[in-house]
């Protein structure tokens, strides 16, 4: 039977559950359903498709309005088009922040003659993009890729580390899993269990599962961590000097879920109120002269589906927008 008309009966089905369908869109839904990988039980297609038909409204009247110069980047449908913001920011936005730092201060450099760009990737410290599934991991990636920065320095060798290490086992420093976790509660992790084992080794599930740390699979180690002082200022020296840096934000709103790519200024998300760890791997400017437009390079760790390749250009020195200089901090080798 025709895709449609099968689509058209379910939607007539659901019309008193939800938003009769725009059949309009018929061939890009069911394209956007073959992309992702997509498919639903009888009773959810009809709803899951309402919400996808309102988060495509949402990006379409934002890119209009950035047509009109009133934004600064664009939204682009992905993968978490059938989420609600509510439902995304639970099974996605999975920071949580411990009451007191305990790791020692940073202590800025004392040149402060820094570069106008700089971007870690291009220097073999970054890994490719992963993808947390749906597990509020995002803690683990962030994590994971300042420590292996960090072992680039080290060791002159890039290994990408598991972040299913730290889901299943740094419960006793205080972290929760996919129900979320501390980037310094990680670092406190590798620090009291002596390392951290290689991704190779123990691969990512996206779900909790128990501890099976094995000593002989362990490709890193630190010796405690380092908060960087709240301030863009400090958190460039750091970024800077010692490599990619793991920051929290505040990824709450539908225009960071839709980021399609430009520099992204949310005047509506907070700067306490962060709830997803992600990477600081750089930082730059898109205008003539430095202090223009002047941007952090962020990886996130939804896929290289999301943003630009996985990667989200954030304002820079516009007012520590998002809280992404709230709480930074990165561990020692």
């Amino acid at each position: 039977m025709n895709p449609s008309i099968v689509l058209a009966a379910f939607c007539l089905g659901m019309a008193l559950a939800a938003p009769m369908c725009d059949y309009s869109l018929d061939a890009r839904w069911n394209q956007w359903k073959v992309k992702h990988r997509k498919s639903y039980g009888t009773n959810e297609e009809g709803w899951r498709r309402a919400v996808w038909e309102k988060n495509m409204k949402v990006i379409e009247q934002h890119n209009r309005e950035y047509r009109e110069g009133k934004h600064g980047f664009t939204m682009a449908m992905n993968a978490f088009g059938d989420m609600t913001n509510e439902e995304f920011n639970q099974k996605m936005n999975g920071f949580q922040r411990q009451k007191h730092r305990k790791g020692k201060a940073f202590q800025a450099p004392p040149l402060s003659d820094f570069p106008p760009s700089m971007d870690w990737r291009k220097k073999g410290f970054v890994t490719p993009v992963k993808f947390q599934g749906p597990c509020g991991s995002c803690w683990a990636f962030s994590a994971t890729g300042a420590l292996e920065g960090q072992m680039v320095w080290k060791t002159g060798q890039l290994v990408a580390l598991s972040e299913q290490n730290l889901v299943d086992c740094s419960g006793p420093q205080g972290n929760l899993g996919c129900d979320g976790g501390w980037m310094e509660s990680a670092f406190q992790y590798v620090l009291e269990n002596g390392g951290l084992d290689a991704e190779e080794f123990y691969p990512y599930m996206a779900a909790d599962e128990d501890c099976k740390y094995k000593p002989e699979y362990s490709a890193a180690n630190d010796t405690g961590f380092i908060d960087i002082p709240e301030g863009e200022n400090s958190l460039l020296s750091a970024v800077a000097t010692v490599g990619p840096i793991s920051v929290a934000i505040d990824a709450s709103q539908d225009s960071f879920q839709f980021y399609g790519e430009g520099i992204y200024y949310e005047p509506n998300c907070s700067k306490e109120k962060t709830n997803h760890a992600v990477l600081v791997v750089g930082y730059g400017h898109e205008g003539v002269k430095p202090d223009e437009n002047k941007y952090w390079l962020v990886k996130n760790s939804w896929s290289t589906y999301w943003g630009l390749n996985g990667y989200i250009k954030m304002a820079r020195d516009r007012n520590n927008n998002c809280g992404i200089a709230s709480y930074a901090s990165y561990p020692t080798v």
